[in-house]
């Protein structure tokens, strides 16, 4: 069995479980943790994830986030003065990181979401280097009205959470679901 393979069956577990009604936000956020490599094959298989939430009696919904910045961009007023001039972009990626909040928001908020709901986050790898995933995470645990599946493409150490395998890791309280049991 791969590691996807594996990581569907962890999924339908963790999913299959009594969801509690009063937990807060931050404890409705599962992320699925595997190695990047496997991100291709994670894209393959992603209607097993969808058909092991709805074989436990859940909903689905996916939002790929994947193509945000290039649409962000393409839409920008400044894009070309951006290109010339890249260091000025730090500035332009907080509204950036607003406009993927807010594509994020309107998600889990909209008409065919409610408590019963799995809203499946795919694409977070193309965060990397242009906003944290972890800003993403806080800014919008309270529209969390079921629960909010991460795909992580990284590692996880305890609770500190590596996109991307990257040095830089942030500690957050997520329900971890992982290939490798324990992990």
């Amino acid at each position: 069995m791969n590691e996807i393979e594996s990581l569907v069956q962890e999924y339908e577990k963790v999913a299959g479980l009594p969801w509690e009604k009063t937990v807060a936000g931050p404890q409705r956020v599962w992320f699925a943790v595997y190695d990047p490599g496997q991100e291709r094959r994670l894209r393959l298989r992603l209607d097993e994830f969808e058909v092991a939430t709805k074989t436990v009696g859940h909903n689905w919904k996916l939002v790929d986030i994947t193509d945000t910045f290039a649409v962000w961009m393409a839409n920008h007023d400044y894009r070309e003065a951006y290109f010339e001039q890249p260091s000025d972009m730090d500035l332009a990626l907080k509204d950036y990181l607003s406009y993927v909040i807010e594509l994020v928001s309107t998600e889990l908020t909209s008409q065919d979401v409610d408590e019963n709901t799995v809203v499946a986050i795919l694409g977070v790898g193309s965060l990397f280097g242009l906003v944290r995933v972890s800003e993403v995470i806080e800014n919008v645990v309270s529209k969390i009205r079921g629960r909010l599946l991460v795909f992580f493409p990284g590692q996880r150490d305890g609770s500190n959470y590596r996109l991307l395998d990257a040095r830089d890791g942030w500690n957050y309280l997520a329900v971890p679901i992982s290939a490798e049991k324990g992990k």
